[in-house]
């Protein structure tokens, strides 16, 4: 991995500000470089700290923490904004990756070839590659669609955790993705058409309609056990970018079950496990949260836009068909 950290960018930032104190907030996968980047902003003369918490995107800065600690500037690595914050100073930094996709892209090509019209999207770690693979394919003979911006995504055929709406209402063969797992499985479970990964990280090209199939029936499954509940928890996240729609809407939905509403600012196994005698919970903090932890926990834990299959609101086939995301 090559990612571009912009030092000289934040070490600007902090100056302009004259920050005296300084949270610096990093995802899981570069929590590594912490050290080095303290070292480095540390030569500014300001107090450095690094927030221990989990970062799982733009949606998750650490408002909270900065102003229990009255810091003047938070720097947020590895996402860009996806809204506004009660909080002045926030820098984004992307961490751009600066790896060479050509021997992946060309490994593509065969995965692709039945394919003529291709969607190609990023996470924003790669999307200045976006071009530059869009000519790539077109040399080869692909149509390439690089989708307008949509919703909460930063640019054009950029797509995050729970943002995939520039995938829906056009016309493509397959979808080609330049990021990881996560995105990719997302891209798979909001539209129905073939997904392929250019994993990076692994080097490798992956289809990923096996896995799409597989979290398709873990959520079917989690919504049946969630009907025969007759107790249900309904989690609101307390992080300010992470709620994904209505307790009201939904206690009004469930008046034949006893529905208890919770606050959790990460929702957890351990913290489940004290309410022993709710059956299922409903999250309305991020949605991949109850998609991708299915197997820790013990209970259903249903996202809102499964809930309104809960609720007879719509169908489980409306829902496959809108896409789970």
């Amino acid at each position: 991995m090559d990612f571009d950290f912009q030092d000289q960018k934040v070490i600007s930032e902090i100056e302009k500000l004259n920050a005296k104190k300084v949270l610096v907030q990093l995802p899981e996968g570069i929590k590594k470089e912490a050290l080095r980047i303290v070292q480095t902003l540390e030569k500014t003369g300001a107090e450095i700290i690094v927030s221990g918490e989990t970062c799982w995107g733009g949606c998750d800065v650490s408002i909270n923490e900065a102003k229990e600690l009255s810091v003047d500037l938070i720097v947020h690595y590895g996402h860009v904004p996806f809204r506004e914050f009660d909080f002045k100073n926030i820098l984004y930094i992307p961490c751009y990756d600066n790896t060479d996709l050509t021997p992946l892209l060309k490994k593509s090509l065969e995965d692709l070839k039945e394919f003529q019209k291709i969607a190609l999207v990023s996470s924003i770690q790669h999307i200045k590659k976006l071009e530059s693979t869009k000519k790539f394919l077109e040399e080869n003979n692909k149509e390439v669609i690089i989708p307008n911006k949509k919703g909460v995504s930063h640019s054009g055929g950029h797509v995050l955790g729970c943002e995939f709406s520039l995938l829906k209402e056009l016309d493509y063969d397959a979808v080609l993705v330049l990021g990881n797992r996560f995105h990719s499985l997302g891209a798979s479970l909001a539209q129905e058409k073939n997904v392929y990964l250019v994993d990076v990280y692994n080097n490798e090209i992956k289809l990923m309609n096996e896995l799409r199939d597989i979290i398709i029936r873990q959520r079917f499954a989690s919504i049946e056990k969630a009907k025969q509940a007759k107790k249900i928890g309904i989690i609101l996240g307390t992080k300010p970018g992470q709620k994904f729609g209505s307790a009201e809407i939904l206690k009004r939905q469930l008046k034949d079950k006893e529905v208890i509403v919770l606050t959790m600012s990460e929702i957890t196994p351990d913290k489940l496990l004290s309410f022993y005698n709710i059956e299922a919970f409903i999250e309305l903090a991020c949605p991949r949260i109850a998609i991708e932890d299915y197997e820790k926990y013990r209970k259903p834990i249903l996202t809102f836009k499964e809930a309104m299959v809960l609720t007879g609101h719509y169908s489980w086939e409306e829902l496959l068909k809108q896409g789970l995301l």
